[in-house]
């Protein structure tokens, strides 16, 4: 049976009859250990199960607290300044006011332009690299976090074991054990036998309010189930957008830049014809089809603007990814950090 069909069956159905027939096995085993005799023993029943979901809660909270992921809205912030740097609109100006524009200064000269643009290509290469190191760290968190949801599924099946196991025991309490004690007793007027009733009765609130606690720990376990599905889900959906940008868009856009810059030199040495032939304007459309599709018979620095304008999309993109991500760890965090108070609280009770 998997952790969805018993999690919808152990509020509908008797849950010994809906563990594994280990579990059952050991469920049998720990309820025989109940001894109405031993109050003690109670107390600290379920309670290896719950330490271990306490350091659980720990690592979930590191997890969701970690601050190298709010690292990557950093670096995607200092993408795009250095993206900005570089406006398709100049290069269809003037040489003059191009490099006007550009650095702020008149009459540049083409080495000046290729100095420039190689500048901000190196700065770009380097946030290149540091987006890689942030989409892998994202890949190992991703992989972390199925251990962490095994771990959790883990705790959710031992804690089934105990609650079942003190489930049988409080049925059987209230079943077999106190009737026959009240039968045993009644008509007799003997203290200590009224005594013991009233002690198995106190024991058999103890275990109910124990169970209670035990339940409350297994319902954690199933809140944390989607809580990591959901870090996950939003760390595989950046690490995508980040690979994306790393092997399609980035270099498209270089190289595109580059084949513009060599149009301007072409230009300035020769004032030369500004139409491209039709072979390389065909595969300039298939390049700007890949990050948004673009059906132009001629080459021209529009063709540059729209692959600009899909990359500053694509980044814009992740970062609202990022953002929603961040949030929702946020939000998790909160929740985390409450129902660790509320398990340290039952410990310590």
């Amino acid at each position: 049976m998997n952790e969805i069909d018993l999690f919808q069956q152990i509020n509908t159905a008797r849950l010994i009859d809906v563990l594994s027939e280990e579990e059952k096995i050991r469920a049998y085993e720990l309820a025989k250990q109940i001894n109405p005799k031993n109050h003690a023993l109670l107390v600290s029943f379920g309670l290896p199960a719950q330490s271990k979901l306490l350091a659980f809660s720990n690592v979930m909270l590191e997890q969701v607290q970690r601050k190298d992921i709010g690292q990557v809205g950093e670096i995607l912030d200092e993408f795009m300044k250095n993206l900005n740097e570089v406006r398709p609109d100049d290069l269809q100006q003037e040489e003059t006011s191009f490099l006007g524009r550009l650095f702020g200064k008149r009459k540049k000269s083409i080495q000046e332009v290729l100095s420039r643009f190689n500048k901000t290509g190196a700065q770009i290469d380097r946030i290149s690299v540091r987006l890689e190191r942030s989409k892998n760290m994202l890949l190992s968190d991703i992989v972390m976090l199925d251990r962490l949801y095994d771990n959790n599924k883990d705790y959710f099946h031992s804690l089934n074991v105990y609650i079942a196991a003190g489930e049988m025991k409080l049925e059987e309490l209230h079943n077999r054990i106190i009737p026959e004690l009240k039968n045993a007793n009644s008509g007799s007027n003997d203290p200590m036998k009224q005594q013991e009733l009233e002690d198995l009765l106190q024991f058999a609130d103890q275990l109910d309010q124990r169970l209670y606690d035990l339940k409350i720990s297994r319902e954690i376990t199933i809140q944390s189930a989607p809580q990591i599905r959901m870090i996950q889900k939003t760390n595989q959906k950046l690490a995508e957008k980040i690979q994306s940008s790393l092997v399609t868009a980035i270099p498209l856009w270089k190289n595109q830049v580059s084949i513009a810059l060599t149009l301007i030199r072409q230009k300035s040495a020769a004032d030369a014809g500004r139409k491209i032939s039709e072979p390389a304007n065909e595969l300039y459309q298939k390049q700007a089809a890949v990050i948004g599709g673009a059906k132009r018979s001629m080459f021209d620095l529009d063709t540059l603007k729209e692959i600009q304008e899909n990359l500053q999309a694509s980044i814009q993109e992740t970062m609202r990814i990022h953002v929603d991500g961040k949030n929702k760890r946020e939000e998790t965090e909160a929740e985390i950090m409450a129902r660790e108070s509320e398990l340290k609280q039952k410990l310590q009770a």
